[in-house]
């Protein structure tokens, strides 16, 4: 435990934070992993009605630095190729 007022608050802020940012990530796991589903069922139409869904959670997490603006980058550039792919 720390002693330190500073040091207390700096423990409070880091938790919060913390939280936050697995609450974010949580979100784009759970939209990517949605968007895996429709497109290994095959389903078109209801995959590219979330493509924007989840490209809009992965520019917010890049944006507060939640993930690297590369990692999603790529993860768009793969999700958008499958989505591609189906007929």
């Amino acid at each position: 435990m720390p002693i330190k007022k500073s040091a207390q608050k700096a423990l409070r802020q880091t938790h919060k934070r913390t939280a936050k940012n697995q609450l974010v990530k949580e979100s784009v796991k759970n939209a990517v992993k949605e968007l895996t589903q429709k497109i290994t069922a095959k389903d078109k139409s209801a995959a590219v009605k979330l493509v924007p869904k989840i490209y809009k959670a992965l520019d917010k997490a890049a944006k507060i630095n939640v993930i690297n603006k590369n990692t999603a980058a790529r993860i768009k550039s793969r999700l958008q190729k499958a989505v591609n792919k189906l007929t």
